[in-house]
């Protein structure tokens, strides 16, 4: 059985909350271990994070996602697009010039990996391969989202580079999905009809949310990036 449950029909879903005492235990303690050691003045955000990571697992997205691929996608879109910057702001600035590239080619394979038919279907098999899943594709997120966020101005092309390829990786595997005439996933074959979709149909909507907020998103990182570029210039002009 899956670690989110059966599939459920739509009348039943909003009973169908995650309440798994490890994975709320797990999540208050790695939350507060962050929070602990989060930079000071800065405890808002990464606050906010850990509540949308909360809210991913434990939530009825969890157990939508076991009847359609489009709720998956959601899921590992709220955490790395919304969760993971949060989150990954208020974390302490590594050795920016060697980790930048190295966090993206750990999220771009990541994303690659786990949503291909063979490792995505034996994640409804074991629950092992499920967490292995979302602990890879949620940590590269976060290591990707710090090193984004958290570099010089002075390192703002190289930044705007590196995001640029995370974005080009998340819309050509979102545009696979989006445009393919094939559904790859087996799993839902018998689930996605009750909900009112093809199971073709979810899975381009799937593609869809992948593509799109992903290029939103590491649009909005580069254009903060500019404005720190700007603004970092503009003060050593006035000097």
């Amino acid at each position: 059985m899956p670690y989110c449950g059966l599939a459920p029909i739509p009348g039943e879903l909003w009973f169908r909350w995650n309440l798994d005492p490890v994975l709320v235990l797990a999540l208050v303690a790695v939350s507060f271990v962050h929070l602990r050691y989060a930079r000071t003045g800065d405890l808002g955000r990464p606050l906010a994070g850990w509540l949308i990571a909360a809210f991913a697992f434990i939530s009825p997205i969890c157990a939508l996602s076991v009847a359609l691929f489009s709720a998956r996608i959601l899921q590992h879109m709220v955490l790395m697009l919304l969760a993971a910057p949060l989150i990954g702001v208020a974390l302490p600035p590594g050795s920016w010039r060697h980790s930048i590239w190295w966090s993206v080619a750990a999220c771009s394979a990541a994303l690659w990996v786990w949503h291909m038919p063979g490792p995505y279907t034996a994640t409804f098999h074991s629950t092992a391969i499920y967490w292995a899943m979302h602990l890879t594709l949620f940590g590269s997120a976060i290591w990707l989202w710090r090193d984004l966020l958290n570099h010089e101005p002075r390192e703002t092309l190289a930044a705007i580079g590196a995001g640029l390829v995370a974005c080009v990786q998340m819309g050509l595997l979102g545009a696979v999905f989006a445009l393919s005439g094939t559904a790859f996933f087996t799993p839902y074959e018998a689930t996605t009809n009750a909900w009112g979709l093809s199971q073709l149909q979810d899975q381009q909507l799937g593609g869809v949310l992948m593509w799109v907020p992903g290029t939103l998103a590491f649009l909005a990182a580069a254009l903060r990036s500019l404005l720190r570029s700007q603004i970092w210039v503009e003060g050593r002009a006035a000097r």
